[in-house]
This record gives C-alpha cells, sequence and structure tokens, in this order.
C-alpha cells in the first residue's frame, strides 16, 4: 500500500451527496488509469457505483475516512457490486464497523452493520493509486479514527467531517470532542499549502487558505 512515487497524470475526483444527510462520497482516479478508490459510501450508493462502471473503473479499495452511519451505510451495497473489494479505515474505529451503537446507526434508527476492515490505516502511512501519493492525515475529534486523504501533487485533500467550508464536524456525539478537533485541523490540515483544495464529507468545495483566514471555528 505505500509507494515513494510521485503523481505524473492529472487527478480526478467525482463527488457524490448521497442520502438524506447529504453524504459526500467520491470516486478518485488518475488520467489514463482504469484504478480507482471509492471515498466513504452513504446511502443510496447506486449513482457512484454506476459512474464506476460507466466511466470503466476498477475500484481498487474502498477507503472510509469514519464510521459514522451516513459514511457506511452504503458498505454492503458497494462491495456487492465490486466483489471483494478491501475496505479500509483507521484502526481506532475498525471495531464501529460491526456495531449498530459504535456507529450511530441505532441511535438513527437505522441499524446496521458493514462488512470490513480488510485493513487499518494510521497517520503519516503513504497509500499509491495509480502512480499518485496520498498521506493518511489523522484527524481525530469528531470521531476518534477520523481520517483525510492528501496528495501533494494534486494539491487535493479528502477531509471526512473534520474541516468543512466556515465550519467544521460537530463534536457533540460520542468520542467527539472540541480540543482535539480544533488540534488536529491547526497541526495537520492548516499546515497544508493554501491551496490545497478541500473536498469535505458535507457540504460545498474549500481550500485551506480560505479556512485558516475565515473559519469561525477554528482560526489558523
Amino acid at each position: 500500500m505505500s509507494t515513494n512515487t510521485s503523481p505524473t497524470r492529472p487527478v480526478r475526483c467525482r463527488g457524490f451527496a448521497l442520502g438524506m444527510w447529504e453524504t459526500n462520497c467520491f470516486v478518485l482516479w488518475v488520467e489514463g488509469s482504469p484504478a480507482c478508490w471509492i471515498v466513504d459510501a452513504g446511502f443510496e450508493p447506486d449513482p457512484l457505483v454506476e459512474f464506476a462502471r460507466r466511466e470503466g473503473l476498477s475500484p481498487e479499495a474502498l477507503v472510509l475516512t469514519h464510521a459514522h452511519v451516513d459514511h457506511i451505510a452504503g458498505v454492503s451495497a458497494v462491495r456487492a457490486a465490486f466483489p471483494g473489494l478491501p475496505v479500509w479505515i483507521h484502526g481506532a474505529e475498525a471495531a464501529w464497523l460491526a456495531s449498530p451503537m459504535l456507529n450511530l446507526s441505532e441511535a438513527a434508527g437505522v441499524p446496521l452493520t458493514a462488512p470490513g476492515p480488510d485493513a487499518t490505516l494510521e497517520h503519516g502511512q503513504e497509500l499509491d493509486l495509480a502512480g499518485s501519493r496520498w498521506r493518511v492525515l489523522h484527524t481525530p475529534g469528531h470521531s476518534p479514527g477520523g481520517v483525510a486523504l492528501y496528495c501533494e501533487g494534486g494539491a487535493l485533500l479528502l477531509g471526512g467531517d473534520a474541516l468543512f467550508a466556515g465550519s467544521v464536524g460537530r463534536t457533540d456525539l460520542p468520542g467527539g470532542d472540541f480540543e482535539t478537533l480544533a488540534a488536529s485541523i491547526r497541526t495537520r490540515l492548516y499546515t497544508l499549502p493554501d491551496e490545497t483544495r478541500v473536498l469535505p464529507g458535507h457540504g460545498p468545495p474549500t481550500t485551506i487558505g480560505r479556512e485558516k483566514r475565515a473559519n469561525p471555528f477554528v482560526k489558523g
């Protein structure tokens, strides 16, 4: 899963706002290669699956930014569409996939479990997608095992529910803590280049520079 290569072709990302919470889930690939990742799988993931098939993409992993219900509800459906697709998540939430209480689906009135994980992620780990290099950034605070995926060569961050445009992830859920989240944002996201484009788990894109200047919850 690790590599020392640098991206030589443009990184492409297509987002889908899925389900009642409009969770941003993504298909991520490198131009000219069929290999792709699916990042998060919310409720009603058919549009995401159909896009990957229509574009002739071959998913190599389903990467979960965290294990809250709105980000994992479609994992089983995506795995059914792409049999054997490995599921990756931070080790702090590995047990959450099988627990409706921990993944909050029980509290939401839709108790569910998701398959996996097949591998666990850790902070600083480097991942390879068709020659593009991605770094795992552990961003606890919204949830204990939240991660973001950063591609320096593509100036792109898939941020999960840590940092939003003009906001941050909620911290009043079990396992959440505002001070921990603020530290994650300041030390692991705001240290990225200002031009880095942020694709969050909910809402519109933003940039690191914009949030450092104007985010009312965590100042740069």
